[in-house]
């Protein structure tokens, strides 16, 4: 499994997302409210919105346009108006540094 350098854990507050793109693909970047680092596409099942623009809420990440809501661990939602995954992606912090994989971990294709 590769793995690509994205940025400084120390720059991606608690409760925050970032961007990154990694092989192609934008990727949201959350520091969770469990202090751990899971990415996800940065693109709603729903409606293809930026899910960086939206709302941390624990390990939860919130479409801002339809509420839309997505459990970042898993990729799945939580309800509706999305029906359908997103991609979820293996995160590693080395040396104060964020590495997320260039393949899904959930089996959904960016």
């Amino acid at each position: 499994m590769s793995f690509e350098l994205v940025g400084r854990a120390d720059d991606v507050v608690k409760g925050s997302v970032a961007t990154a793109s990694v092989d192609g693909v934008d990727i949201a970047i959350v520091h969770a409210d469990d202090d751990r680092f899971y990415a996800v596409r940065d693109e709603c099942s729903h409606a293809s919105i930026a899910l960086s623009e939206g709302e941390v809420d624990g390990c939860t990440l919130e479409c801002w346009l339809h509420g839309s809501r997505f459990d970042v661990r898993t990729g799945e939602p939580s309800g509706p108006p999305a029906t359908e995954p997103v991609a979820t992606f293996p995160v590693e912090i080395r040396d104060g540094e964020i590495y997320v994989s260039t393949t899904p971990s959930n089996g959904v294709m960016p």
